[in-house]
């Protein structure tokens, strides 16, 4: 009779697999790549060890959510919001604090933004009560400088549905409404884009048409 194997829980994973096996809980990291980048750290011994687990520490304890915008910042108010050399009458709405960096690499946007921190999704349980809307909406009724809203969701099921959703409510405010042209390839994300096409999307934007 053929004995059964229990799989090994992670409590009885040596060092070198249990730091595969959190790698690998990243996404976008693959069991090879988690592989790699275990063997490279341990390759460096202590150091480069303790400068990672340092950075992490110091990352998850300082880093908070910028109450203007709702970016990553170690400050009440993220150096973005802060800047004196912004313009203050536009907010491009994206979905999480990576694109911001996308964006701000195409060199062709000096406003202002708004992190929503996901899209509407029923199959991931997430409505629009789980986004940053409501504080988007006091934010531009508190604000009279603001004269264009940028919406720059991912073109995505979920990021369309989000972005039509968005334009419902803000259209009422009697703010101008654009999107991001579709120099982004269907189903493609703002972090994984070149600068090039970045700069495209935003210098080719056009007035919502509902």
């Amino acid at each position: 009779m053929a004995m059964e194997l229990t799989p090994r829980s992670e409590t009885d994973l040596d060092p070198v697999e249990a730091l595969i096996h959190e790698f690998s809980r990243l996404p976008g990291v693959g069991n090879k790549t988690a592989a790699r980048l275990t063997y490279h750290i341990l390759n460096g011994r202590t150091e480069l060890a303790r400068s990672l687990s340092d950075a992490l520490i110091d990352a998850a304890t300082r880093i908070n959510l910028c109450e203007t915008c709702f970016n990553f910042t170690d400050l009440k108010i993220c150096r973005i919001c802060r800047s004196s050399s912004r313009t203050k009458d536009s907010i491009c709405i994206i979905e999480s604090p990576s694109d911001i960096l996308s964006i701000e690499n195409s060199h062709a946007y000096n406003g202002n933004y708004h992190v929503l921190h996901g899209v509407i999704s029923p199959l991931d349980g997430k409505g629009p009560e789980d986004l940053k809307i409501t504080e988007l909406l006091d934010r531009l009724q508190k604000n009279s400088e603001i004269e264009e809203v940028i919406i720059a969701l991912n073109p995505s099921v979920e990021g369309e549905a989000t972005s039509l959703f968005l334009n419902q409510l803000i259209k009422p405010l009697n703010v101008r409404t654009t999107r991001l042209a579709y120099g982004l390839p269907a189903g493609g994300h703002l972090e994984f884009s070149d600068q090039l096409t970045v700069k495209q999307a935003l210098d080719n934007r056009r007035e919502w048409q509902s």
